[in-house]
């Protein structure tokens, strides 16, 4: 009888083990979320990116698989913060990007410009999407040997930082979707607007917000 009890009891506590396991495993908020940004030093200027977690509400999924196109905007921008003004923008960048499903061959295709890709699964095009680069910033603007916006941060809080985000704009929406979109918190899809700072060194920094 003893036996049997630990047997059981041993079971009981696999069970109870496996279920925490379970319980555990990751779950991803649905929305935009920012993994990982980057001002990057190249032989053209600094290249700002970031790479977005883009997770799609049921209500926005269907959509999309029924046919509606989503239109995604990025902004890229750097601005020098003043503390005796408003911060003054030095470089902005805004791409929208399209995310539509061709109910056809199955494919979901996103396109920048006149680029585009095709992919099977809606995983792969959101992490494709994800990923936005600006053009590159002249570094003549933010190089300390040239006068630029770094050589300035010696004025008391003079400081240069870079901004990310990213949404779904709804005012590119079919119109009979758009009524229903801005009164369903579920199409609110958009990231919140991440600050980081770019070094004074003059070879850009990256961050993991």
């Amino acid at each position: 009888m003893r036996c049997c009890t630990r047997k059981i009891k041993t079971l009981i506590k696999a069970v109870c083990l496996l279920g925490l396991v379970f319980c555990t495993s990751p779950v991803y908020a649905e929305g935009i979320e920012i993994n990982k940004v980057e001002a990057r030093l190249t032989d053209e200027g600094y290249l700002l990116s970031a790479d977005f977690n883009i997770n799609l509400p049921q209500p926005v999924e269907e959509a999309l698989k029924r046919g509606v196109t989503l239109y995604f905007v990025s902004e890229l921008t750097v601005q020098r913060t003043r503390w005796y003004w408003l911060d003054m923008e030095v470089e902005s960048y805004e791409q929208t990007t399209k995310l539509s499903f061709n109910t056809l061959t199955q494919q979901y295709r996103i396109s920048r410009g006149g680029l585009f890709q095709s992919f099977f699964e809606l995983k792969e095009a959101l992490r494709v999407l994800g990923h936005q680069t600006s053009p590159p910033v002249p570094a003549s603007l933010l190089d300390n040997k040239t006068g630029g916006y770094l050589a300035r941060l010696t004025k008391k809080g003079s400081q240069i930082g870079a901004f990310a985000s990213m949404r779904l704009d709804l005012s590119q929406l079919p119109k009979p979707l758009q009524v229903n979109a801005l009164t369903n918190d579920q199409w609110s899809v958009e990231s919140k607007r991440y600050h980081w700072d770019i070094s004074p060194d003059g070879q850009g920094n990256g961050e993991q917000p």
